[in-house]
């Protein structure tokens, strides 16, 4: 805490502003204190370098593993006044919903109160960040972030109003990129793999079928390699604590149904050309429900291995 206190302390200092409220996140090797030196010489390389840096720099200034930094940007009307909305984001690896390891931060020129900024992260974390899994860990560490300046001019945004549901659809826009794109970065990945379910008996319910799929390591494994094994799918569905009727259920891979009726439908190789992309999407809809829901993860490779076997020396 003490170190947390001085990051803090420090950059509002050279701000001018000792009592400026600072937000500090972190991550790292869990229980292994921060390299202070290196965080001191770093605060007053950032605070130097205020106005010369973009949103590219600052992405790039937070990767750890990631292997390519992180941004997005969205635009919306707000009153007759043009607002900005832009984000970046980190993370590669001990990343599941609650976020694990992720940081992210997203800015806005829009006018609005905190509370309402707050209601609207909060409504587009759930089928965001919060629906994204590389390996079904997480850390000690996670930090989402928004901030408004209000710079935009317009009229404060209510809770309740039209403007905030314009506010919402391009706030989410960002986050969902972001998320996606953490998704794509996963650690030693190769795919994005998108996990659609359908016909649920409620959203609970599909995102327990989704999240399962996503993070079952013989699933990963079978994508990594591009085989369309419909079983290790429909049985990582099956234990989800779901309840549904397999007889019911129809199960594709990039289009291409794999699983009807209660038995294979044979398409394995048709189903294989379409995993060998870069992107791969499976759709599995269980029954006639109205519940739905949407997973983001990746393939499980052995540079996922490598880079975690070796991360800690």
């Amino acid at each position: 805490m003490r170190d947390t206190e001085e990051m803090a302390g420090m950059l509002a200092e050279n701000l001018g502003a000792p009592s400026l409220p600072v937000l500090v996140a972190s991550t790292g090797i869990i229980g292994r204190r921060l390299p202070m030196d290196k965080v001191r010489a770093g605060v007053q390389a950032a605070f130097e370098a205020l106005g010369k840096a973009d949103l590219h720099d600052a992405a790039t200034a937070i990767m750890t593993t990631d292997t390519f930094p992180k941004a997005a940007a969205a635009k919306c009307s707000i009153a007759g006044k043009n607002v900005v909305i832009g984000g970046i984001a980190k993370g590669a690896g001990m990343i599941a919903p609650n976020m694990g390891t992720m940081i992210g931060f997203v800015f806005t020129d829009a006018a609005m109160s905190p509370e309402t900024l707050r209601s609207a992260l909060n409504a587009v974390v759930p089928t965001t960040f919060n629906s994204v899994t590389i390996d079904g860990d997480t850390s000690t560490n996670d930090t989402l972030a928004a901030l408004a300046s209000g710079k935009a001019g317009n009229k404060p945004v209510g809770c309740d109003s039209e403007e905030k549901k314009q506010f919402v659809k391009a706030l989410h826009a960002v986050c969902l990129s972001l998320a996606k794109q953490i998704a794509r970065d996963g650690e030693g990945a190769t795919k994005l793999v998108e996990i659609r379910v359908t016909g649920a008996a409620s959203g609970d319910d599909a995102r327990r079928i989704a999240r399962t799929i996503a993070e079952s390591p013989l699933v990963k494994t079978a994508l990594h390699g591009e085989d369309p094994n419909w079983g290790r799918i429909m049985a990582a569905a099956g234990r989800s604590g779901a309840t549904f009727d397999t007889g019911e259920a129809l199960l594709s891979i990039g289009g291409v149904s794999v699983f009807e009726n209660g038995a294979p439908t044979g398409s394995e190789e048709r189903a294989h050309e379409k995993m060998t992309g870069r992107e791969i999407i499976i759709e599995l809809s269980v029954g006639k429900g109205p519940g739905a829901a949407t997973f983001y993860t990746c393939d499980l490779s052995k540079e996922y291995v490598t880079i975690n076997a070796d991360y800690h020396t």
